[in-house]
């Protein structure tokens, strides 16, 4: 990026859905002098091209890095110049059908690793909202009832987290802090991958970190399972499994990857699920089913199939599911968090290196 004086400046626009981070921008403009930087403030769109009509196509003309959401240019001679999307989600499904990203070779680099810590704390806390029966004591609390005896007996069925096994289908950033965070409790942990994790180096986590988090080395997982296919899954979810997290990015092939027989299985140790993924990942009238006669413990979502849940759905109603709207990865620490993986990727994109959060095409993440 730039190469004296006298080059001309490269540029950076910013467009996305909240407020222009005047602090953080001017920290990067001063590190990265030859680097010009822009901000475009607009709504959220859940789907990219929905905001062409908001973004005038004319300021995407000369410029070389992206920062954003979901908006983009309607097609790449709307950009001639750009080389480097840089997008503030952890995956790129809902961009995948967008000219930019199937008809261009441009560079696409996610923020991915930065919603670990409070996506992690997410699946802790309405885990333990379930087993401890939180939700019984605070009716009590607004009714200012002391009495134990209205509990029905839950307060002695609950079971800690210690000894139980935690599945990670999915071990990427966000399911590494979950581990971690698990062990810390006292669970066993094994965890499922798409490709083999078969020497210490491919175990590594060689996307972002924050410091402090996650599983860097990949030694925390006492068992590694791989594979797309249905007897490789069956196989780890076979394995004594007391909670499983779903965190595997949404692909064709991940796509419904869970359902009536997966949760059967799930069902041998009546185990708690818990997905921070996409709601497409479960066939959600199985899952409906295996919560209603009891197959599973219980449920915790922070997406559903389809989003928004409508009003009408039966999981709404279920005494052993604890919905969200899609917000367990949302934190003050975001936006600083994304922009870190940004400059990260400036720092090596300087030096010639090779970027980090890199998505492959080929595989959809």
């Amino acid at each position: 990026m730039g190469g004296g004086p006298d080059s001309k400046k490269e540029k950076l626009l910013c467009v996305l859905p909240f407020q222009e981070p005047t602090k953080i921008l001017d920290r990067l403009r001063k590190k990265f002098p030859d680097l010009e930087i822009s901000f475009y403030h607009l709504k959220y769109a859940e789907v990219a091209w929905k905001t062409v009509k908001e973004v005038p196509k004319e300021i995407f003309k000369d410029i070389t890095i992206l920062v954003t959401l979901s908006a983009l240019p309607p097609q790449q001679s709307d950009a001639p110049k750009l080389e480097l999307i840089h997008f503030f989600s952890a995956g790129t499904n809902h961009v995948q059908n967008h000219p930019m990203y199937k008809d261009t070779d441009i560079t696409l680099t996610t923020s991915s690793g930065i919603h670990g810590p409070q996506i992690a704390e997410w699946v802790l806390m309405t885990a333990l909202v379930q087993s401890h029966r939180y939700n019984t004591l605070y009716e009590m609390q607004k009714k200012k009832n002391w009495d134990k005896n209205d509990t029905e007996g839950d307060y002695h069925k609950v079971r800690d987290l210690v000894g139980q096994r935690l599945g990670v289908l999915g071990y990427g950033s966000i399911g590494r802090q979950v581990a971690r965070v698990a062990k810390a409790m006292g669970m066993d942990v094994i965890a499922y991958t798409a490709s083999p994790k078969d020497t210490p180096e491919k175990k590594k986590d060689a996307g972002f970190i924050v410091p402090h988090t996650g599983d860097p080395d990949g030694s925390i997982p006492s068992a590694w399972y791989s594979g797309l296919d249905k007897p490789s899954l069956h196989n780890f979810l076979s394995q004594d499994i007391d909670m499983l997290l779903v965190s595997v990015p949404l692909t064709p092939q991940t796509k419904h990857f869970l359902s009536t027989a997966e949760l059967s299985i799930l069902g041998q140790r009546h185990a708690f699920i818990s997905n921070i993924a996409r709601g497409q990942i479960v066939d959600t009238p199985a899952l409906v089913s295996a919560l209603k006669d009891g197959t599973l413990r219980g449920a915790a979502l922070d997406v559903t199939d389809p989003e928004p849940l409508p009003k009408d759905s039966e999981l709404w109603d279920l005494p052993n599911v604890t919905i969200t709207p899609h917000i367990s990865g949302v934190g003050q620490a975001y936006t600083e968090r994304a922009f870190q993986v940004l400059e990260v990727n400036l720092e090596r994109r300087m030096k010639g290196e090779k970027l980090i959060n890199v998505v492959r095409r080929d595989r959809g993440y």
